[in-house]
């Protein structure tokens, strides 16, 4: 297989952003110097990885894209312990791309993006402020509680259900690898 590095991860998950938002990956796509065409690219090597006999899974399959990880920490979720690992990318300098691993880091429970480490949340005091591309799911699960997990409407995006504090309107935001897309009525 080619390589696959920092620059082709970027582009892979920004192919499944596009389904919603061309525009920014558009501008994406000039900051990193890429077409469109190398982002298929990208997104198809990387499928041909997950379906692959031969190439690692688990966490290895991110450690070989994204070199060593940033940050590893152990973190319950009710009462199973699994491992955070997290990387930084440069298209999202305020977020890291983090990878939730069962035990072993041999099966891979959750991916997406989150809040870097003492990054500071965007302010999200009502519903006007939920832009496209400006916050993550635990931004909205703390500026808007209670919010609500809806089952996912396809692989790499996340559903929530929220109520909107100004008008008590139940309303659903949509993200992508963890980064928000959009926010539609229930």
């Amino acid at each position: 297989m080619p390589p696959y590095g920092v620059r082709e991860f970027q582009l892979m998950l920004l192919r499944r952003m596009a389904d919603h938002h061309p525009e920014l990956v558009d501008d994406a796509l000039r900051e990193l110097g890429a077409s469109h065409a190398e982002l298929r690219a990208a997104h198809n090597a990387w499928q041909a990885r997950l379906r692959s006999r031969t190439h690692p899974g688990g966490a290895q399959r991110y450690r070989m894209a994204l070199g060593p990880p940033e940050r590893e920490l152990e973190r319950r979720v009710g009462d199973l312990t699994c491992r955070a690992v997290q990387w930084p990318l440069p298209l999202w300098p305020d977020l890291r791309f983090e990878v939730l691993c069962g035990p072993g880091g041999r099966s891979v429970w959750n991916e997406w993006l989150v809040r870097a480490p003492g990054a500071a949340p965007p302010p999200l005091g009502g519903t006007e402020d939920l832009a496209p591309w400006s916050c993550v799911v635990e931004d909205v699960v703390r500026a808007f509680p209670p919010t609500a997990p809806l089952p996912p409407d396809a692989p790499s995006r996340a559903r929530l259900a929220l109520t909107a504090p100004e008008t008590g309107e139940r309303l659903v935001a949509h993200f992508t690898w963890g980064l928000l897309q959009y926010v539609a009525d229930r």
